[in-house]
């Protein structure tokens, strides 16, 4: 197995993380992935392992299986939920206790509830653009009318009045265009967007970015859910098409869904800074945003960022960039 079966990121590593189970059983799994944290027997079957959790995720109630060649905690179930629409409830205190403390060692138990049936709170959506791509920002907008009233499109730019403009799908006055030269930095851009949210929470996308309208009708059900345990950012998997092709930097995760007060750091490749750490956060996998490139772009843009902010521009992600997509 090269990639993890449950977040298909590569990045399993060596692990000596251990599982305890509600018989006492203790196991030590030799392998963990880095970014969802299931863990693995070695030589664990991938589509075995991906057609056990399924069904365990169907279920009213999940309970871990000691006997199965995985293993997940209470946050990465969150997660693995996630994949398959659905939302996670503790089922006691120390469960409530292992999402703000993960990797806690117990394995997971929960109960489990369709997304789209929950409790669900507001989402403000945030575009970032170039004068010369607003046209096309506002074309994309009568898609995403389902799930958001409040969008907000800042420009790279220090002359163009700020002011509402009509979009079919949305009432009056909710959609704003706002003006601010970036200036090289991607954080301080971001944060300015993020103080624009009119609700607590804000999915920012860039102008080559787009985000399925079915993955964001069940955003205001996962803020819920992540509002349920002070969690104050979601990670969203990002599919990067060079020239249409799927890149081999996948799943790419980027923490845009966040709380408005969430404040990001760094001149480039930028990211929350949180209070409490990556506690405060997780993956959810129920969808993706789509980030069209070109060659031309993608051999460009190490070397743009690294003039930006030398030593973080990532030159070697370049040629994992323009390679095709591997299992």
């Amino acid at each position: 197995m090269r990639r993890c079966f449950v977040c298909a990121a590569d990045m399993l590593a060596p692990s000596e993380r251990h599982l305890i189970y509600p018989d006492g059983r203790r196991r030590l799994f030799p392998l963990a992935c880095a970014s969802c944290g299931v863990l693995l027997e070695g030589g664990a079957d991938a589509s075995r392992c991906r057609a056990h959790l399924a069904e365990g995720l169907g279920a009213q109630t999940f309970v871990s299986d000691p006997d199965a060649p995985y293993g997940l905690d209470l946050y990465t179930l969150r997660t693995a939920a996630t994949g398959r629409g659905r939302g996670i409830r503790p089922l006691d205190a120390e469960g409530s206790a292992a999402l703000r403390h993960p990797h806690d060692g117990h394995a997971a138990r929960a109960a489990l509830y369709a997304l789209d049936a929950s409790d669900k709170c507001p989402v403000s959506l945030g575009l970032l653009c170039r004068p010369s791509e607003v046209d096309a920002a506002l074309a994309g907008l009568p898609a995403q009318a389902g799930w958001t009233d409040d969008v907000t499109i800042l420009l790279d730019s220090d002359t163009i009045p700020p002011g509402a403009v009509s979009v079919a799908g949305f009432p009056a006055g909710a959609v704003r265009v706002a003006a601010r030269p970036l200036e090289g930095n991607f954080a301080a851009q971001r944060n300015a967007l993020q103080a624009l949210a009119r609700h607590a929470w804000m999915l920012q996308l860039d102008a080559d970015e787009t985000l399925d309208p079915a993955t964001g009708r069940l955003l205001p059900a996962l803020v819920a859910l992540a509002e349920a345990s002070a969690v104050r950012s979601i990670g969203l998997a990002r599919f990067n098409r060079v020239d249409g092709v799927l890149s081999d930097v996948y799943p790419d995760v980027q923490y845009r869904l966040n709380r408005n007060d969430v404040r990001y750091a760094g001149r480039v490749h930028e990211r929350p800074l949180l209070a409490g750490g990556w506690p405060e956060s997780f993956i959810s996998l129920h969808g993706g945003i789509e980030h069209r490139l070109s060659r031309a772009h993608v051999a460009a843009r190490s070397r743009r960022y690294e003039a930006l902010d030398p030593g973080r521009g990532r030159p070697e992600e370049e040629d994992a960039l323009l390679r095709p997509y591997r299992d």
